[in-house]
């Protein structure tokens, strides 16, 4: 199946029902589908073939959604990237897909002027929005064009590319994710078996990027025929958001940790009728469970975990909305990553590529109908994280003897002081329960004696007066000496990445610049 037909299915049964409504309009399958149509025309008509790249640089809003879906009708593959990639990091994704076309809203051509050299491999720029620049053809102009003009979606093969996802580039230069339309039309239906169990009259949200997390799901969403609420073009609006989960009576939306934290810090979170939601999934970066249980308090019982990486999109482990309990003999499951996903197999290796008993800690390794093909033009790459069908995804975790997931780190996070193994989020966790923080990041910096050293730094919640001493003993009291950061340094902030993530990389770089002993 053509991932693109899911769409073409829904607009067929429901062409009157909603499909879009974003701030000033509001589109029916029918039409979306006519101008997803449309679209594929228009690449057809420029030369755009089956298996050319074409690179979306949208922020969120019905442009990027029609145009993703004629892409993959046409039988080619889309690159997404996040609107708020820079023009740097555009031309390294244009040139490393090798994309023959490219997409851009207003915003995006702006910073693309004066930058054409750098995007050698494009021949066609579409432009959504404003008023062409230079050589760009008006996206609504191809629409008008072309409108009227059914489009039957090219018979591709499961096995061929239809998304090309870039990793988050947290330990290293970004890769393409090879998702091909097998997988993500196995994404869908397994989200919906397990993560939230959508019907034709729920209205979901995208409030996270459409090229990532929000972007799976809405593969789910348009294959139920949900309406689909666009909170913002880029970014997260918290003030939006509460104001417009009850205004449109939202049912479902993905989240990353990050953005549940805005909501729940913000003062008006407690007044917010929350009544209509039934399944809030998030993923993406760790969430701690002192977040979490504020979270279920605030909002309600509708969370939804998921673990996966891009290489195996929002598939890996789910914790059920009904398994979120915070009292009870299985509430320690609430620091896990739930069980393996409808179809997905999960295992704990050794440093040998050996299984695990279960409660040792190991390498997670997924295997399933969602894991990517390998990496775009990286043989040596997905020779090394893809084994024998496994995909190894740098995580440390143990499954309990009931099969259930607990990560400890990242691979590449975890210290080495002494000899010794630390695992920076069991740190963070216990730091978050202490009075007075708000946000924590724990790594490790060179040390001439313990050849690594734990440095935490802490965003003290508003007022509070925490010290350093203070956190010391209050790691000191509950974990072994070893574990007990070196130096507590109060910050303004944690990084991020450009997807809420905490970033790590960006946190220890300045402490190992010029260190060739240890490659972070």
């Amino acid at each position: 199946m053509n991932a693109g037909n899911i769409l073409t299915a829904t607009a067929t049964s429901y062409p009157e029902q909603t499909a879009w409504i974003w701030d000033g309009g509001m589109r029916t399958y029918g039409e979306a589908n006519a101008r997803a149509d449309a679209l594929a025309h228009a690449l057809v008509e420029a030369g755009v073939g089956r298996g050319d790249r074409v690179a979306l640089y949208l922020g969120n809003g019905p442009a990027y959604l029609e145009t993703f879906f004629g892409v993959l009708k046409a039988g080619a593959a889309a690159v997404p990237l996040d609107s708020r990639s820079t023009i740097d990091e555009l031309a390294y994704f244009v040139g490393d897909s090798g994309a023959v076309a490219l997409v851009i809203d207003a915003e995006g051509a702006e910073g693309v002027a004066g930058r054409r050299d750098d995007l050698a491999t494009v021949a066609t720029v579409i432009q959504a929005g404003g008023a062409p620049a230079g050589d760009h053809l008006d996206l609504e102009e191809l629409v008008a064009k072309h409108g009227g003009q059914p489009f039957p979606a090219v018979d591709v093969d499961p096995s061929e590319l239809g998304w090309l996802a870039y990793t988050g580039g947290t330990t290293g230069r970004s890769k393409g994710a090879m998702l091909t339309h097998g997988v993500l039309v196995a994404e869908a239906i397994v989200s919906l078996a397990d993560l939230m169990r959508m019907e034709f009259e729920d209205v979901a949200m995208h409030a996270a990027s459409l090229t990532h997390g929000s972007g799976y799901n809405m593969l789910s969403y348009t294959m139920k025929g949900c309406t689909q609420v666009i909170l913002t073009r880029s970014g997260f609006d918290v003030e939006r958001f509460l104001g417009w989960v009850p205004r449109y009576r939202v049912a479902s939306l993905f989240m990353v940790p990050t953005m549940i934290k805005m909501v729940i810090d913000h003062p008006r979170a407690r007044e917010t009728d929350w009544s209509s939601l039934k399944w809030v999934v998030y993923g993406g970066s760790p969430m701690y469970v002192e977040d979490l249980k504020r979270a279920l308090d605030i909002m309600g019982p509708v969370f939804s975990q998921l673990y996966g990486q891009t290489e195996s999109p929002m598939t890996g482990t789910y914790l059920r909305r009904e398994e979120h309990v915070t009292t009870g003999p299985l509430a320690a499951r609430l620091g896990s990553c739930g069980r393996a996903r409808s179809g997905t197999e999960i295992r704990i290796v050794d440093e040998n590529d050996d299984p695990v008993p279960s409660g040792t800690p190991g390498e997670v390794c997924i295997r399933g109908a969602t894991v990517m093909a390998g990496y775009w033009n990286r043989p040596d790459a997905t020779a090394e994280t893809l084994k024998d069908g496994w995909l190894h995804t740098g995580d440390v975790g143990m499954l309990d003897e009931y099969g259930y997931l607990f990560l400890m780190d990242r691979t590449k996070d975890m210290v080495i002081s002494g000899g010794l193994n630390i695992y920076p989020r069991e740190i963070e966790e216990l730091i978050l329960t202490c009075p007075g923080v708000s946000e924590v990041c724990v790594f490790g910096v060179p040390d001439d004696k313990w050849g690594e050293a734990l440095r935490a730094h802490v965003v003290r919640s508003p007022g509070a007066t925490v010290s350093e001493e203070e956190i010391r003993a209050f790691v000191g009291a509950r974990l072994s000496g070893y574990k007990k950061p070196k130096v507590v340094e109060f910050v303004a902030g944690i990084p991020k990445t450009a997807l809420g993530k905490p970033d790590k990389k960006a946190a220890r770089a300045p402490y190992w610049a010029g260190q060739d002993r240890m490659v972070r």
